[in-house]
């Protein structure tokens, strides 16, 4: 009994922690508590109903009912609410046009004698079309264009060359893509969390961070460009390793991949900086 109630004050507090990080976000972007509240139970009755069913029995509302602490009544008004429309399928968007400046930063085709991105043509042999063809399959090289140019990733030099402007696709100006990010990064580092718990002690997945408590201020200009030089030469060796493995358009052919199962997967760094708290407030190290 004991242990089950200092594991709920343990979820309670980091539930808590969440909130507050979401939360300067919603009241940031005017989001009221109760348009929250209703998200909230949507996603409740949701996950109750597709994902905690008994083995080898259907979902119900009472058992979703019994799950989410909501009424029958309110769990059955959810259910026949209409289905939120369908989310842009942002997350190919974000992948295919990471991958595209992936291959204009590693691809030998694409780099100039100093071993720096070129400027390229639009089409023609070692040009942009030629370059989202060999790194992102099937997607129209305009559109991608487009996508990498609307987030301040390319810059167009004339009509027919572009040249690379960041060599990550970071969306700069746009709230939109920084929610949605928002949505997928974080609802992924949640799952893993969820996993480890579940299932760490013998099918652990990589989850860590470095932190110390009293780094000097003028110290952290140093660090932020060391942590980016270092965590993107990471991921661009992940990325490396992942891409000659990926066969999502093979997969759409008449390939015998599409009959090998395929997990969605990858490796997210992120860099934090906040106020040092005070020795009566913060932990020791």
């Amino acid at each position: 009994m004991e242990t089950s109630t200092k594991l709920h004050q343990a979820l309670e507090a980091a539930v808590a922690n969440v909130l507050r990080a979401l939360f300067r976000v919603l009241l940031r972007q005017s989001m009221s508590y109760s348009a929250f509240d209703e998200l909230a139970r949507r996603a409740y009755v949701d996950v109750a109903m597709k994902e905690f069913a008994i083995d080898g029995k259907k979902s119900t509302i009472s058992r979703a009912s019994i799950l989410s602490g909501l009424t029958r009544k309110e769990v059955r008004r959810l259910l026949a609410l209409p289905a939120n429309e369908p989310a842009e399928r942002g997350g190919e968007r974000y992948n295919r046009a990471a991958r595209v400046l992936t291959g204009w930063v590693r691809d030998p085709d694409f780099l100039d004698a100093a071993g720096e991105p070129r400027i390229l043509p639009i089409d023609g042999r070692k040009g942009f079309a030629e370059l989202v063809r060999r790194h992102s399959g099937d997607m129209p090289a305009r559109a991608v264009l487009d996508e990498l140019h609307r987030v301040g990733a390319v810059q167009w030099l004339d009509d027919q060359h572009v040249q690379l402007h960041a060599r990550a696709y970071v969306p700069a100006g746009s709230a939109f893509d920084k929610l949605h990010i928002l949505g997928h990064d974080v609802a992924a580092l949640i799952g893993t969390i969820d996993h480890n718990i579940q299932y760490g002690t013998g099918d652990a997945r990589f989850q860590r961070k470095v932190m110390y408590d009293a780094i000097p201020r003028s110290d952290l200009p140093a660090f932020r460009k060391l942590s980016a030089k270092q965590a993107q030469s990471l991921l661009e060796r992940m990325d490396r390793w992942l891409q000659v493995r990926d066969r999502v358009d093979a997969a759409r052919d008449e390939d015998t991949s599409a009959t090998t199962p395929r997990r969605r997967v990858g490796l997210g760094i992120y860099y934090f900086e906040e106020p040092a708290a005070s020795p009566s407030q913060g932990e020791t190290r």
